[in-house]
C-alpha cells in the first residue's frame, strides 16, 4: 500500500503558521514577481478567485473583499516542506518526495505495526499538525495512481482528511466519481481524445481493455495506467527529493526528470548588459544546484531571454539559445561559462528585457559521461572540482542561499545591516520574513 500525503493549501499554510490571525480569513500567495495567484486559502476559493488568475486583474476584488495578499516566499516554503518530510520519515520505510507540498509513503510490509490504515492515516495528519503547524491529506491505496485519488476525495470538504482504498469495490466507487481529466496521467490530449469517445469518469477508462490503453495513451505509459487503475503497482519508486519551488509534475507520474529549469522575470525591464549577465549567472548557479541535488549532469544549456509580449512592434518575445556542453556536467562555473555564451548570442544592444531563464536537460547520472578514446578528462570533470561543488551546496545550504557564489553574478549589497535585492530582483513587496532560514528575519515573539 501506498499514501500520498498532500499539504492544505500549502503556501497559504506557511503563512498561517506564523501568524494565526490569518485562520479563517481569505488568503492567496502570488507567483514570482507578483504575477498571478498560485495558492488560495478555503475562504478565498469561496469568493470565487481561480488559481493563476493575474493580480493586477482581481486586485479590486482582493480589496474589496479584504484578502490578505503575501509575495511569494519560496525560502520559507522549502524549510517548512523540509520539516513536514522530516516528520513523515518516521512513519514509513520508504518516502518519495514528490514536490514541495506531496510525498509518497510506502506501507508496504507495514500490517503489524499498522494493522488500522485509516487510523495510521489520522495520526500521519495529527503529528504533522502538532510538529509543523501545517494541515494535510492523506490517500491510501494499493498503488500510487490510486493514492493519487485518494488523495483528492480525502480533499473534499467536510471529509476526514483521510481515504483508504483498499478493496476493488471501493476504488471503483472512487473512480466512478471521478471525472477522467482528474486521473492521474491523463494529460489534456488524452482527455480530449477520452471525452471525444464518451469517456468521462475514471471508472469507465478502467473498463476500457487493457490493449486499448495501450494503443491509443502512449503505448506502455498507458499500458501502465490500467494496471494501477486496477490495483497493480507499476511506477518506480523514485526517492530523489523534489526542489524548493517545484510544483509538481502533474502529466508526468513516472517520477523521472527530463530537464531542470531556472527562469524568472524581472522587476523592472533590464537592459543594460551587466545586469542581465548577473542574472543569467545567477539562474545559472541555482539550476546547475538543483541538478546536484538530483545527482544528473546536463549536457545542454538553453538560455532564454524574453522581452514584453504587449510591446507594439517588438522582436519575438521569447529568444533562446543552445549551448552544447563538450561533455556532460552539472559544475556552476562550467555550465555559468555556457549561459553567458548563450547570453551574448541572445542579447541586443538597446532592447529592454522582461525575464531570463536557464534550461538544462540532456540529463543522464555522473560518471557515464563519453569522453574521446584519446582524450583526458577535462578538467571540469576531475573529482576535485565534485569535491568543490560539494563544498559550495554545502556552505550555501548551512549559511543560506547564495552566499558563495560567481564574481560573475554580482557582489551582494547591504544597506543598513540589511541585504538588499539585485537590480534585476523580481517584485515582492508584500513578502514576508524568513522566519527560519534568515538570520535577519527570525521570528520575534513580543
Amino acid at each position: 500500500m501506498y499514501a500520498l500525503v498532500d499539504c492544505n493549501n500549502f503556501y497559504v499554510s506557511c503563512e498561517r503558521v506564523f501568524d494565526p490571525r490569518l485562520e479563517g480569513r481569505p488568503v492567496v500567495v502570488l507567483s514570482n514577481n507578483d504575477g498571478c495567484l498560485i495558492s488560495r486559502s478555503d475562504e478565498a476559493k469561496a469568493l470565487g478567485l481561480k488559481m493563476g488568475e493575474p493580480w493586477h486583474l482581481v486586485r479590486p476584488l482582493l480589496e474589496q473583499q479584504q484578502v490578505r495578499v503575501f509575495s511569494s516566499n519560496y525560502g520559507l516554503y522549502g524549510d517548512m516542506s523540509r520539516r513536514v518530510v522530516q516528520v513523515l520519515a518516521g512513519f514509513a520505510a520508504g518516502i518519495e518526495v514528490y514536490s514541495i507540498d506531496e510525498a509518497f509513503l510506502d506501507f508496504h510490509g507495514m500490517n503489524l505495526l499498522a494493522p488500522d490504515l485509516h487510523a495510521y492515516g489520522a495520526e500521519v495528519r495529527a503529528r504533522v499538525q502538532q510538529h509543523t503547524g501545517i494541515p494535510t491529506c492523506v490517500g491510501i491505496a494499493p498503488t500510487k495512481t490510486l493514492a493519487k485519488l485518494a488523495n483528492r476525495q480525502a480533499r473534499k470538504e467536510g471529509g476526514s482528511g483521510v481515504v483508504l482504498l483498499d478493496t476493488p469495490a471501493r476504488w471503483q466507487a472512487a473512480l466512478a466519481a471521478a471525472p477522467v481529466d482528474s486521473i492521474w496521467g491523463v494529460g489534456r490530449r488524452y482527455a480530449r481524445k477520452l471525452f471525444d469517445l464518451n469517456v468521462t469518469t475514471g471508472a469507465e477508462l478502467a473498463a476500457l481493455p487493457e490493449a486499448w490503453l495501450r494503443r491509443h495513451l502512449g503505448g506502455v505509459v498507458g499500458q501502465r495506467l490500467w494496471r494501477e487503475l486496477h490495483g497493480q503497482p507499476c511506477l518506480e519508486w523514485n526517492p530523489a527529493p523534489a526542489d524548493d519551488d517545484d510544483q509538481g509534475h502533474e502529466d508526468d507520474p513516472s517520477g523521472r526528470r527530463h530537464s531542470v529549469a531556472y527562469t524568472r522575470s524581472f522587476g523592472r525591464p533590464q537592459h543594460e548588459a551587466a545586469a542581465l549577465a548577473e542574472a543569467v549567472a545567477t539562474f545559472a548557479a541555482k539550476a546547475a544546484a538543483k541538478l546536484r541535488q538530483h545527482e544528473r549532469v546536463a549536457h545542454l544549456v538553453t538560455v532564454l531571454l524574453g522581452t514584453s509580449r504587449f510591446t507594439p512592434g517588438a522582436e519575438p518575445s521569447t529568444r533562446t539559445a543552445v549551448i552544447h556542453l563538450p561533455f556532460a556536467s552539472s559544475d556552476t562555473v562550467h555550465i555559468t561559462q555556457a549561459a553567458l555564451q548563450g547570453l551574448a548570442q541572445l542579447r541586443r544592444a538597446g532592447v529592454a528585457y522582461h525575464r531570463a531563464g536557464i534550461v538544462l536537460s540532456g540529463l543522464e547520472r555522473p560518471g557515464q559521461a563519453q569522453l574521446g578514446l584519446f582524450k583526458a578528462a577535462p578538467e571540469m570533470a576531475r573529482p576535485e572540482r565534485t569535491q568543490l561543488m560539494a563544498a559550495l551546496d554545502g556552505l550555501n545550504s548551512r549559511f543560506g542561499r547564495q552566499l558563495v557564489r560567481t564574481a560573475a553574478a554580482g557582489v551582494p549589497t547591504r544597506a543598513h545591516g540589511h541585504p538588499q535585492p539585485d537590480a534585476w530582483a523580481g517584485r515582492a513587496a508584500m513578502r514576508s520574513p524568513l522566519y527560519t532560514t534568515g538570520w535577519d528575519e527570525l521570528w520575534q515573539v513580543g
